[in-house]
């Protein structure tokens, strides 16, 4: 038993790290803690081997746009705006939250067909949805749309089916409670946002 668990730490020790890593990532999130954006990028690096190997090809390259988000993110947080040091959490415009989607679904499509085409991808729609929305929800946490959780909350949902139909149970795992903390992260951020509301109005 003590063999079997060794080999297979062994073989799983990447997605372990990236699985902690990713914790952590989610917790600092909900904290609004400027740190997740240096440990975004590690949690990156770890995922992009990981889904190399288990042919989650759109997932793989959206940890490069990760990588590149973070930057962005981690430079808009410490800069903030001209008219706040700090930047608040806001509801998403309506023109952008149109806006967002309608690029969302436009991604979908165009990685879908590239994957089930031209990759051996076992689940090219699942995987290019997920990729998709991620790739938009990354945008709109870098910019603090409260509105982001809720795309997680769908995301999050569908990989955890994609997961465990390929056997990545410490990610599943991990996604699961990526679920958990997506809701706890939108109630968090809303009170933030009311709070700071209240105080611009004093």
């Amino acid at each position: 038993m003590a063999e079997t668990i060794a080999t297979w730490l062994s073989t799983h020790w990447i997605e372990l790290a990236g699985t902690v890593f990713g914790l952590v990532f989610i917790f600092l999130e909900i904290k609004q803690d400027i740190w997740l954006w240096p440990i975004g990028i590690i949690t990156a690096g770890f995922y992009v081997i990981v889904y190399y190997y288990s042919k989650f090809y759109a997932d793989m390259s959206l940890q490069f746009y990760y990588i590149v988000v973070s930057i962005y993110g981690w430079y808009w947080w410490v800069h903030g705006t001209k008219e706040r040091a700090e930047i608040p959490v806001t509801h998403t415009p309506r023109l952008v939250l149109r806006n967002v989607l309608i690029i969302s679904c436009i991604l979908m499509v165009a990685l879908g067909y590239f994957l089930k085409y031209y990759t051996d991808s076992p689940v090219p729609w699942g995987d290019a949805f997920t990729t998709a929305f991620s790739i938009t929800a990354t945008w709109m946490l870098a910019r603090k749309y409260l509105e982001q959780w809720l795309f997680w909350i769908v995301v999050n949902a569908v990989s955890i089916y994609l997961y465990i139909e390929k056997e990545l149970y410490p990610t599943s795992v991990l996604f699961f409670v990526f679920l958990s903390l997506a809701i706890v992260g939108y109630i968090q951020w809303r009170k933030s946002m009311n709070l700071s509301h209240k105080n611009v109005s004093f």
